[in-house]
């Protein structure tokens, strides 16, 4: 799986543990080491109430997306 999420580097940038965002959400520690290692992705509902807490922009928690290998043009010409 792709990194999808940027959580583990806003939370180095915020110098905010794992165990804190875990108690704020009221989840497991273990779940946010999951999401922090891409081995799983929070809903877009707890990704926003991460942005909230961490006071930043919820693009933020999210690498880019990359369309360079994107063939959309040409199935569209096809169609």
């Amino acid at each position: 799986m792709a990194d999808l999420n940027r959580i583990k580097v806003a939370l180095a940038e915020k110098k905010i543990s794992n165990k804190l965002l875990a108690e704020h959400l009221g989840r497991r520690v273990e779940t946010i080491s999951r999401w922090c290692t891409n081995k799983q992705q929070p809903s877009l509902e707890e990704l926003n109430s991460i942005a909230e807490f961490l006071k930043v922009d919820i693009r933020n928690l999210l690498y880019p997306s990359d369309w360079s290998e994107s063939n959309v043009e040409e199935f569209v010409a096809k169609k």
